[in-house]
């Protein structure tokens, strides 16, 4: 396990390294010239000397990724370019962080149990109308991009219905229930993209379960089919969906921007596009690498997650 583990973490650096250099290269090979973005068409050559020196392209490549490896350790990502902040970098990516936080946190609490038991319900209820009307349902949902689902639930329920908030971000110094109010229909949205999805994956686990030796074998003692899946085959169905949710929690935080752009919320996904925008190449490094570590986190628990749900796997793990 501790070898795996080790592994595990040698792939995640090899992997941050990569993205680094990519992340370093990113002024160098935008089109035009970063400096005159910043600084605008009507900038002196003095200011656009002085903006290309702060940006550190007059530095090679390699001292560029040095200072970037460097911010790395330090957390210190200077200030940003834009004239509209001018703040801290760092500053500003963890309070976009933490509304991401927070509707993260708000979407897999509601999108997990209804998901995974909308999985376990279709494969209790195999080829049954219950079971065609969820996976049908959960797929015509997954078809439909999220952006095009905030906007359908804008129109359909927070113009009728005054509950529903049209912006996620709730007023500041809100309490936590206006906050929840306010991010009821992104998470909606999320919820109508992921259901189908992991539902089926969920299915197609506890199906698999089903048909295997110790599923016979706990029918041939007697137990009934509940008593079975709640002591055999939710556990083992749930693996495949620990891996999904770990793998999908890198967009969860940084791959929802058209539907923070939809409902005007501050999250990672929409500072990194205005990062874009704007030319700011502090906060898209900073961004980009903060999501990064997430994802890599985010697949590596899951993995742990699941040889610790697995006997077998675990106990393979430890052999080698």
């Amino acid at each position: 396990m501790l070898r795996f583990i080790v592994r595990r973490l040698m792939l995640a650096f090899v992997t941050l390294a990569f993205l680094l250099v990519i992340v370093t290269l990113i002024p160098n090979i935008a089109p035009g010239d970063p400096a005159r973005k910043i600084a605008g068409g009507t900038a002196s050559p003095e200011r656009l000397m002085q903006v290309s020196e702060s940006l550190g392209l007059r530095d090679s490549v390699l001292t560029q990724l040095s200072k970037l490896v460097k911010s790395v350790f330090t957390l210190d990502f200077g200030d940003s370019f834009s004239v509209a902040t001018g703040e801290p970098v760092m500053s500003l990516v963890w309070t976009s962080l933490g509304n991401s936080v927070k509707l993260v946190i708000l979407a897999l609490i509601v999108i997990v149990p209804l998901s995974v038991l909308g999985g376990l319900i279709t494969a209790y209820k195999k080829d049954t109308w219950i079971d065609r009307t969820i996976i049908n349902v959960g797929i015509a949902f997954s078809a439909i991009p999220d952006f095009v689902a905030g906007v359908f639930l804008l129109a359909f329920l927070a113009v009728p219905v005054d509950f529903f908030k049209v912006q996620a971000a709730a007023p500041p110094g809100a309490n936590p229930l206006v906050q929840i109010q306010h991010l009821l229909l992104p998470v909606i949205a999320v919820l109508m993209v992921y259901f189908g999805y992991i539902a089926r994956v969920t299915r197609a686990g506890a199906i698999a379960a089903l048909d295997s030796d110790y599923a016979r074998t706990a029918f041939m003692r007697g137990l009934s089919t509940p008593q079975v899946f709640r002591k055999h085959i939710a556990r083992n169905a749930l693996q495949p969906t620990v891996a999904v949710l770990g793998t999908q929690l890198g967009y969860l935080f940084g791959g929802m921007v058209a539907l923070e752009r939809v409902f005007g919320y501050p999250g990672v996904g929409n500072l990194i596009l205005r990062a874009v925008n704007r030319a700011d190449y502090p906060v898209l490094r900073a961004g980009v690498l903060v999501v990064a570590v997430i994802y890599m986190l985010a697949t590596l628990s899951a993995d742990l997650l699941i040889a610790y749900m697995n006997p077998r796997t675990r106990q393979s793990l430890g052999d080698k």
